[in-house]
C-alpha cells in the first residue's frame, strides 16, 4: 500500500509539473514566469524526494549496502536533475511558442529532445558500473528497473498533458 501511495504522489507531482509547463502563455502570464519557475522547482524537489522514498521502499538493501549506495544515488540523481532542467526548458520553450511553432522550430525541438533522450541513456550507462561496485548485480538491475519505471510513468504523465504540435493551428 505504501508503494502505491508513493507512486500516486510521484504521478500527481509529474502532472502538476506538466500543468505548469505545458500551457500556452499569453503576455500577462509571461510576466509571472519567475513565479511559475519557482513553483515548478519546488514541485520537482518534491517529486525527487518521493522518487527516493519509492526506491528505498522497493530496493531491499542491507545497512552496509545502503551506506555505499545512497551517496552514489545522490550523485546520479543530481546529474539526472540537470537533464531534467533541460527537459523542463524544452517544455517551457514549446509552451511559450505554442500556436506559432514553425517547421524549423519543431524540428529543433525534436532534435534537442532526442539528444536529451540519448544523454539520459548515456547517464544510466555511466552509472551501471558505479552502482554495480556497491551493490550486487541483481540489486543493480532492480534499481535501474525501478528508476526506468518511475521515469517512464512520469514521462507518460507529462507527455499526455502536452498538446501535439499540429494542434496549435
Amino acid at each position: 500500500m505504501r508503494t502505491k501511495t508513493l507512486a500516486v504522489l510521484v504521478l500527481t507531482g509529474a502532472w502538476g509539473l506538466s500543468a505548469f509547463a505545458a500551457q500556452p502563455q499569453d503576455a500577462a502570464s509571461k510576466d509571472s514566469t519567475a513565479g511559475v519557475d519557482k513553483s515548478v522547482e519546488l514541485l520537482r524537489q518534491d517529486i525527487r524526494s518521493n522518487k527516493k522514498q519509492l526506491i528505498a521502499a522497493n530496493l531491499t538493501l542491507t545497512d552496509a549496502e545502503a551506506t555505499k549506495f545512497w551517496p552514489v544515488y545522490d550523485q546520479y540523481a543530481a546529474e539526472m536533475t540537470k537533464l531534467g532542467d533541460q527537459k523542463y526548458a524544452l517544455i517551457k520553450e514549446y509552451a511559450q511558442g505554442f500556436g506559432t511553432v514553425t517547421d524549423a522550430q519543431a524540428q529543433s525541438l525534436l532534435n534537442r529532445t532526442l539528444s536529451l533522450d540519448e544523454s539520459i541513456a548515456q547517464l544510466r550507462i555511466k552509472y551501471v558500473p558505479m552502482i554495480n561496485n556497491v551493490l550486487p548485480g541483481t540489486k543493480t538491475a532492480t534499481f535501474f528497473q525501478i528508476d526506468r519505471r518511475l521515469t517512464g510513468l512520469m514521462d507518460l504523465q507529462i507527455a499526455s498533458q502536452i498538446p501535439l504540435v499540429q494542434q496549435q493551428n
